[in-house]
């Protein structure tokens, strides 16, 4: 996520950071370089002139803070403008007051409509709220059968008349059958085109004037930059938007939509999709978004992650286990397990401050598949092995070599990590990490 862009802000930074005055000069030379960057990105002329200046003049006008370097203050004025710049502060949905709470989804094809209505859906599902989607996407081939699909897989209830063409009358009719069962949000998806034409936008002005949505988000690629702002505005001035939602942020190295869209729509992104999951859903905060495009990482989102997949209980009994050095490789396992459930080590290392893009750093592409040979050695262990791994002796390697696709040199490696691992827990649970500080390392 926004790697190009990112990598840019970093070598400026690397080069302001050590300033020890700013002047005219040095403000002027970063400028330049922000404003190269953010244009190589695709982000609105517009957006950036405007960026630029607001940067600039407060740069030339501030005072530096005695507790800060020159180029800390500079990187912080840079800071505080990109969160201006991408909405200031999270936008939450307005699904409150009236019961269903209507929500209509809009966009152009392949947008992702469909998948965000599942997503959207999984997410207030989470928080606790009963929700109905609704195929109002008379248009497209299977479109009502994709919705319904994805319905069952994520436990969420589908509304679908196959009979009705009319998604004006499916979307009131869901309405009624909403209010009447309990419902507490529906989720309209509705028709998308190639391109915005009139037709489209009558069809969702005239469902917008049925059932009176309290929110009407857009549903926009990412990737497709410029164009997908150009498309928020279009839509925005027939329906009046609420919001957007930004689709494929994970693979957008450039960032260029999702630092225009504000700015050009007035409108907030509301939430962004990070993945092919349905998990992959956040609600979009401006502070985090700045800090990942700027390279600073995003530390809450990967605490927020780690605590999604950490099962407390277990954690507890794992501590103990730790204490008394009976760690197995079966908990071994489960570590790696909830490591995979975080997400790809890439983005993993992209949310720590100042891990991403080191210079000869770990190739996290040879960890990934590290970790999976790891999974499959363990996986070709019977329980008495894995409870005990001094029991498996030179054909008991061989044979789990045999069965994970592995050599044997991978699992007397896999073994050989793991008894210093086991050694190291055991010093510190004894003498504590001072133990460790003294040099007494078991490796």
């Amino acid at each position: 996520m926004f790697e190009s862009i990112s990598e840019k802000f970093g070598s400026i930074f690397s080069t302001i950071r050590g300033t020890a005055k700013l002047s005219e000069e040095n403000i002027s030379q970063a400028i330049r370089e922000i404003r190269m960057a953010l244009l190589e990105a695709d982000v609105n002329y517009k957006v950036v002139k405007d960026f630029v200046g607001h940067v600039k003049e407060r740069s030339l006008g501030e005072e530096v803070t005695g507790k800060v370097t020159p180029g800390q203050q500079f990187i912080k004025i840079v800071h505080d403008e990109m969160v201006d710049l991408l909405g200031g502060a999270e936008a939450g949905m307005n699904i409150s007051g009236v019961t269903p709470a209507m929500v209509m989804l809009s966009g152009l094809m392949g947008s992702g409509k469909t998948t965000t209505a599942g997503k959207l859906g999984h997410y207030l599902k989470k928080g606790g709220r009963k929700v109905l989607m609704v195929a109002a996407d008379t248009q497209r081939p299977a479109a009502r059968e994709q919705l319904m699909s994805l319905g069952e897989r994520i436990g969420i209830d589908v509304f679908s008349v196959k009979e009705i063409s009319d998604p004006v009358e499916i979307c009131q009719n869901a309405r009624s059958h909403a209010a009447a069962n309990g419902y507490d949000v529906v989720i309209l998806d509705t028709a998308g085109r190639l391109h915005v034409d009139q037709e489209l936008m009558d069809e969702l002005v005239t469902i917008k004037r049925a059932v009176n949505p309290g929110e009407i988000l857009l549903v926009a690629d990412s990737m497709s930059g410029q164009d997908a702002v150009n498309a928020a505005e279009e839509f925005n001035a027939a329906l009046d938007l609420t919001g957007v939602v930004l689709t494929k942020l994970d693979g957008d190295a450039r960032g260029g939509a999702a630092l225009s869209i504000k700015a050009v729509t007035d409108r907030p992104i509301k939430f962004v999709g990070v993945g092919e999951k349905h998990d992959d859903f956040i609600a979009f905060d401006p502070v985090r978004m700045a800090g990942r495009i700027l390279g600073m990482g995003d530390v809450v989102s990967l605490v927020e992650k780690a605590q999604e997949v950490v099962d407390e209980k277990k954690a507890q009994e794992l501590e103990k286990k730790l204490r008394k050095g009976a760690f197995t490789l079966d908990d071994f396992l489960d570590q790696i397990k909830s490591i995979k459930k975080m997400g790809s080590l890439e983005g993993l290392m992209g949310m720590i401050p100042g891990m991403k893009g080191l210079p000869g750093g770990v190739n996290l592409t040879e960890a990934e598949s590290e970790l999976k040979k790891i999974e499959a050695i363990i996986n070709s262990m019977t329980k008495k092995e894995r409870d005990n791994h001094t029991i498996i002796n030179g054909s008991r390697r061989k044979r789990i070599a045999r069965g994970s696709g592995t050599r044997v040199e991978d699992v007397n490696r896999l073994l050989k990590r793991y008894s210093t691992m086991k050694k190291m827990m055991k010093k510190v649970s004894k003498g504590g990490l001072k133990s460790i500080s003294r040099g007494n390392m078991p490796f």
